[in-house]
C-alpha cells in the first residue's frame, strides 16, 4: 500500500505535528481547508489555525498528551472551531493518533480532520427555529 498517495488524494486534511507542535506534514486537503499551502504551514505552529481564544486550552491538553502518551480523542471525534488563513471562521471535527519511535516514545500526533462548518451552521439554525416554534407555541 502507498501510504503516501493515501495522505496526498484523501478528502480529509491529514495533519502532523511534532512534540512542540510544528507541522511536518500538510496534505492538499489541508490546504483546500485552511488555505495555508504546505511551505507555508510546514514548521509552523498549530497555531497558524487555532483561534486565539482557544490556544491555552489546546496546548493545556497537548502537552498533557506529550506527558502521559495518551489521548481520548483517538476513537472520540473532538469538534472545535478553527481559523482559516484569511481569517474567517471554520468548525472542524477530528480524531488523533500518537505516533511513537521504535523506542516507544511519542514523536507526534496525526490529526484526520473534516471540516463541518456547513453542518454546524445548519444545526444552529435549525435549533434557533425550534426555540422559536416552542417559545410560540408556550405563549400562543
Amino acid at each position: 500500500m502507498d501510504c503516501e498517495q493515501l495522505v496526498a488524494v484523501i478528502g480529509d486534511a491529514v495533519i502532523v505535528s511534532d512534540p512542540a507542535g510544528a507541522i511536518t506534514l500538510w496534505n492538499a486537503a489541508a490546504t483546500r481547508m485552511f488555505g495555508f499551502t504546505a511551505d507555508e504551514a510546514m514548521g509552523k505552529s498549530l497555531d497558524i489555525i487555532i483561534p486565539e481564544r482557544q490556544r491555552q486550552r489546546h496546548w493545556d491538553g497537548y502537552e498533557k498528551t506529550m506527558a502521559t502518551g495518551q489521548t481520548r480523542y483517538g476513537h472520540d471525534l473532538l469538534r472545535v472551531p478553527a481559523v482559516h488563513k484569511d481569517g474567517h471562521s471554520l468548525s472542524i471535527a477530528f480524531t488523533v493518533a500518537l505516533l511513537r519511535g521504535t523506542d516507544g516514545a511519542v514523536t507526534g500526533i496525526v490529526a484526520v480532520v473534516r471540516d463541518e462548518t456547513a453542518r454546524w451552521t445548519e444545526e444552529r439554525k435549525l435549533r434557533r427555529r425550534l426555540a422559536e416554534l416552542e417559545a410560540s407555541a408556550v405563549t400562543g
